[in-house]
């Protein structure tokens, strides 16, 4: 499977953006009983720092929940580049994720080899996409697995 083509990363990126203030702005607001899912599958609210800016960063996510921790991809639906969100963890680990009206205080961390290993089942499971995610990034990145901890 071909990279997606620059247009269709920045197509993409702006109808990411735009969908995802609308979502998490209605997901806070009704303390995710509206719109609280994307493809099907349960989101989450992932608030991080920014990296450059200090500021306070939502963007809504589908997430796992395994062994008391709280899973998310950072695959930006393929593209070829890390997710913003992503950069601020690396930067500033601490969060918050919002799942409903339970808002946690935790810190996120890149999954090990290990872990990628064991975790890569259950999220294909969960949401088939990232099989052709995957598959578009194979050369250009690797798209990552972060967990979340208190």
């Amino acid at each position: 499977m071909k990279p997606w083509t620059a247009g269709q990363e920045k197509l993409g990126k702006f109808f990411i953006k735009r969908i995802g203030k609308w979502q998490t702005k209605v997901y806070e607001l009704t303390g995710g009983r509206l719109w609280n899912k994307f493809l099907g599958v349960q989101c989450a609210i992932l608030t991080t720092t920014g990296a450059k800016t200090g500021l306070p960063r939502k963007t809504p996510l589908l997430y796992l929940e395994h062994n008391n921790s709280v899973v998310m991809v950072a695959s930006t639906g393929g593209f070829s580049k890390d997710p913003f969100w992503y950069k601020n963890i690396l930067a500033n680990p601490g969060a918050q994720v919002q799942i409903k009206n339970r808002k946690r205080n935790m810190t996120g961390r890149t999954a090990s080899v290990e872990e990628r290993e064991d975790l890569w089942p259950l999220l294909d499971e969960l949401y088939d996409g990232y099989k052709e995610y995957r598959a578009r990034t194979k050369g250009v990145r690797e798209i990552q697995i972060v967990i979340f901890d208190e």
